[in-house]
């Protein structure tokens, strides 16, 4: 069942996306060659908890930290590692939720480590962009697979591949709610939409083709191919007539 918020529920999750955005902010700050992935988990973590939240994602089904850091072919859930040292060339997904007072915000971004391959930069670009489609004239009453339809169109239309194990879903007192939100489908599929529905639409994007490898740690998730994939996600209140991106 897909759970609608009340006034009171909205505001409470405008500040965890609040705290959301702006740990990126601060990671992406934090972000050069040579430091590694745990040291950038630790900066969330703090920035976090200074803001009066908890990680959301930290022993989440067992995950041990604070955000994602998913590096070059790694699409998702990579585990932040002081083995992982960020290079020049190389891409990081940072994906990281803040509960704050019983409501969590979910994002995430593909951040360049110094100067990157033309090729990889336009991934990025198109990964984003593709999110921006896809709530394209999205508001109460529309269907999720409008949604999907046009992230998958976009994608496929610029020359690269969705991931399909991975999807968005529904955001509020769960990280993950009602619906399931992919990045793929048919227009006018899946459940409609009504207002104050708040959904994580996240885009994964692959520079080759769509097929995945999951790694025995139980949550990595990499690229068959070994090329790049990048992910951009933000958290979206359904209104009326439109959207209000909460994460931004």
């Amino acid at each position: 069942m897909i759970k609608t918020k009340s006034q009171e529920e909205i505001e409470l999750m405008r500040e965890a996306c609040r705290i959301t955005r702006d740990t990126l902010k601060v990671v992406e700050n934090s972000i050069k060659v040579g430091i590694s992935t745990k040291e950038l988990d630790k900066i969330a973590f703090d920035y976090i908890k200074s803001q009066g939240a908890i990680p959301s994602f930290k022993n989440y089904c067992g995950y041990p930290a604070t955000i994602c850091a998913s590096v070059n072919d790694t699409i998702v859930h990579g585990i932040p590692s002081e083995e992982i040292i960020l290079k020049e060339g190389d891409i990081i997904s940072v994906d990281v939720g803040a509960k704050y007072k019983g409501f969590h915000g979910d994002a995430a971004r593909t951040f360049p480590v110094g100067k990157i391959d033309s090729k990889v930069k336009r991934l990025i670009k198109i990964t984003e962009q593709s999110f921006f489609e896809g709530i394209k004239g999205l508001k109460s009453g529309a269907y999720v697979g409008d949604i999907s339809n046009r992230i998958q169109t976009f994608v496929e239309k610029n020359g690269y591949s969705i991931v399909r194990e991975l999807v968005g879903h529904g955001v509020g007192r769960e990280l993950h709610e009602d619906p399931q939100v992919p990045n793929y489908g048919r227009a006018g599929g899946g459940p409609r939409l009504n207002t104050n529905s708040v959904i994580a639409i996240e885009p994964m994007v692959n520079m080759g083709d769509r097929h995945v490898v999951f790694l025995s740690d139980g949550w990595t998730c990499k690229t068959r191919d070994g090329q790049p994939s990048a992910h951009y996600e933000n958290t979206v209140l359904i209104t009326d007539d439109g959207v209000d991106i909460l994460t931004l």
